[in-house]
């Protein structure tokens, strides 16, 4: 990966020391489970987003434990979108809403 250098990889033992290590940052879940869209919740740039499982989402006490849920709309036919694809839909939104996008 060429792009290693430009970012900075964190281990956490489990998800309790992941939890803590946030500190006072809001966990925003991406999950099929919610009902408020992405396109309507206001991200702060100090938000941390959390993406499950394509097959399965997260364990319902990580999803209970998170400050906020929310999803990306979709057709009604469909299940789920692609993890990768979701990532990018919802960090770009909130880069977006925050400026945190580089200028052109």
């Amino acid at each position: 990966m060429d792009y290693i250098d430009h970012v900075e990889v964190i281990r956490h033992g489990d998800f309790a020391a992941f939890r803590q290590a946030l500190g006072p940052h809001r966990l925003v879940l991406l999950t099929t489970k919610a009902t408020q869209s992405a396109y309507a919740f206001e991200f702060s740039s100090e938000d941390v987003l959390l993406f499950g499982k394509e097959s399965a989402g997260v364990p319902a006490a990580v999803a209970a434990s998170c400050d906020a849920r929310i999803r990306l709309p979709m057709r009604a036919e469909v299940r789920s979108l692609n993890l990768a694809t979701s990532a990018a839909l919802a960090l770009g939104e909130a880069l977006r809403q925050t400026g945190g996008l580089p200028p052109l």
